[in-house]
């Protein structure tokens, strides 16, 4: 099998590629300017109207969800660590992350955020809680933790697109920033949620084409198996591989994590109606077995490829793998058109992902600080809104874009900025989904609560992130095991924020919010309906 670091590129593969992507871009930024009439006023260019469609929203809740970071670098480091019991991970990021959250969060988020009049994750936290200091700090977290992360999306693009085209990782990153920024500042949410669509379709294409593509360079399915236990051991086979523990923590903060991001949540905002939320959750979860299922099966084989990594240099004399060339490894001997089709699933994945979250900050910056600050002295109209959101949009992707690329050349060995990047799902996801959980279901849920889980969420990611950079030192014990990677620390900021919240709601009932029944109220409300869409 070729090295990927120095091999030539193939013309065949360029030009399969090159008019596929000129395609790709052509057709995301026709989008963007097709959906200018949809993005006119705050709602619309943030919401959609709150009149978008089970297709549009499953997807869109996917392609947030599963990123060219899953595909490259998680299906690499899992599959290899995990072997073919990766596949778990997928599962249960379909079950667990799409399913569930869809059933639990779904139909209530989109009730009550309507009911509260809330667009955005902070904005909801101070109308639930009579809070307007929770908003503000909920704002912070997002604006500190969203940007690494959305930083991070970068990561998957270089090794592909310097094997198929010679370019140099910057020039990647700045024409995917400009893209994306394109459609996501013309068409705002209508048009993310259009583009999301078309690639979440080549996602699931090139999906199913790479596992194929790969079982059939190893011989099959039972083959490939077989020699998957003679290479990497019967470990590598089994139902929970290796390190059974290892693996559940990766599966809860990978699919329970999904419920308190902010750009995730917030798709459940602009579903149409009760329809739509049924069809949708199904969608999403299928979307998410074969994208997600997909990924993690195909990164388990990864161990096939040692020899190849090896001779590589992936792999170093001490044993220490460089996980992100696992998967580029395994399809760089795949037919031209197989990898052609791969660029262009690792691009849509990373765009699709990179517009929800900078539209997800921005609409945050603006409608959660920035026009609550000014709007004291004067008002800022819906027109005016938009204009600061659309000048927020390209603030993030330039400064995601520019973190990624110094990232690769002058921050190489910054552990900072790496350990930053592992650390922001779980400061997010900590700090955010106990106290939305039960701000939808539970009426005793207190302020009080809220904060003692922002504080405690990303507190914990933050110690993480002081011995990820050798501040803080920990020999074993109950915190070792806890600190042990971002992996675990996040896991047990979510599920000690599940637990917190209740403790601190009941020892703080002063700080419960006013009208709290009046909130509630939007769930008992009476509808009347067809018969074709309700036999009650």
């Amino acid at each position: 099998m070729q090295n990927l670091s120095v091999a030539q590129p193939n013309p065949t593969t360029i030009w399969i590629a090159l008019p596929m992507l000129l395609c790709f871009f052509a057709l995301m930024i026709g989008v963007g300017f097709a959906c200018r009439k949809h993005a006119t006023d705050v709602n619309s260019f943030v919401l959609g109207g709150r009149t978008v469609g089970p297709w549009l929203t499953a997807f869109a809740f996917g392609t947030s969800y599963f990123s060219a970071v899953i595909f490259v670098g998680y299906a690499g480091q899992f599959g290899w660590n995990f072997g073919l019991a990766s596949t778990w991970i997928g599962l249960g990021n379909a079950f667990i992350g799409s399913l569930l959250a869809w059933v639990v969060l779904g139909r209530r988020t989109r009730v009550m955020t309507q009911h509260l009049n809330s667009k955005t994750m902070p904005d909801f936290f101070e109308k639930r809680y009579d809070s307007s200091k929770l908003k503000v700090i909920a704002s912070f977290i997002v604006f500190v933790f969203l940007i690494p992360y959305t930083a991070s999306l970068y990561n998957g693009l270089s090794s592909l697109f310097n094997n198929v085209f010679s370019v140099p990782y910057w020039a990647v990153v700045v024409i995917m920033a400009v893209l994306t920024g394109v459609y996501v500042i013309f068409g705002g949410y209508m048009a993310t949620a259009i583009n999301d669509f078309i690639q979440g379709i080549i996602m699931l294409i090139g999906i199913v084409a790479v596992i194929l593509s790969v079982l059939q360079q190893n011989g099959g399915f039972n083959a490939a198996v077989k020699a998957l236990e003679v290479e990497a051991g019967p470990e590598f086979t089994s139902m929970f591989g290796p390190d059974p523990v290892f693996l559940f923590f990766v599966i809860m903060l990978t699919s329970l994590g999904t419920w308190g991001l902010p750009q995730m949540v917030g798709k459940f905002y602009s579903i149409k109606n009760e329809d739509s939320i049924k069809k949708g959750t199904i969608i999403s979860t299928l979307f998410a077995i074969i994208v997600a299922g997909g990924c993690y099966f195909l990164g388990g084989f990864g161990k096939l490829y040692a020899e190849e990594m090896t001779n590589a240099g992936y792999i170093s004399e001490s044993g220490a793998v460089m996980f992100d060339k696992v998967i580029p490894t395994m399809l760089s001997d795949l037919a031209p058109v197989i990898v052609a089709l791969i660029v262009v699933l690792v691009l849509a994945a990373s765009m699709s992902t990179l517009s929800s979250l900078v539209l997800t900050s921005a609409s945050t910056l603006t409608l959660d600080v920035v026009k609550p600050a000014i709007g004291k002295k004067k008002k800022i109209d819906d027109k005016k809104s938009v204009l600061i959101m659309r000048i927020f949009i390209v603030f993030f992707i330039a400064i995601s874009a520019v973190i990624a690329i110094l990232k690769d050349s002058i921050w190489k060995d910054s552990v900072f900025i790496a350990q930053m990047m592992g650390v922001s799902w779980g400061a997010l996801a900590g700090a955010f989904l106990a106290p939305f959980l039960y701000g939808l279901y539970w009426k005793k849920t207190t302020k009080a609560a809220v904060i003692a889980s922002f504080i405690f969420g990303t507190g914990l990611e933050i110690v993480q992130l002081c011995i990820g950079v050798g501040f803080i030192t920990l020999d074993g014990g109950i915190l070792g095991f806890v600190f042990k990677n971002s992996l675990y620390s996040g896991v047990f900021a979510m599920v000690g924020g599940l637990i917190l919240v209740p403790i601190v709601s009941l020892l703080t009932k002063k700080t419960l919010p006013r009208n709290i029944e009046a909130k509630f109220d939007c769930y008992n409300a009476t509808v009347v309906t067809n018969k074709k869409d309700s036999l009650g």
